[in-house]
């Protein structure tokens, strides 16, 4: 995938724990750990506002696109 979510970069920098991210922005820690891993097909734009308010970030400090290989760019 060409979209790569940096949660865990912000989460270091905010010395905070998945749980306590989990927690504050209500969504589960299961729906986290897609979205850690880069499973997640989707995010809806509410989460994206609730874990930027959470980690005090902006969106393109969790969000990073990378062309594929295959794109040959």
């Amino acid at each position: 995938m060409a979209i790569i979510i940096n949660i865990d970069v912000m989460l270091a920098k905010r010395k905070m724990s998945v749980t306590e991210l989990s927690e504050r922005v209500g969504i589960t820690m299961a729906n986290l750990s897609i979205l850690k891993n880069g499973k997640a097909k989707a995010i809806r734009l509410t989460t994206l506002d609730a874990i930027c308010k959470a980690l005090d970030c902006q969106p393109g400090d969790l969000l990073e696109y990378t062309p594929d290989e295959e794109e040959g760019i």
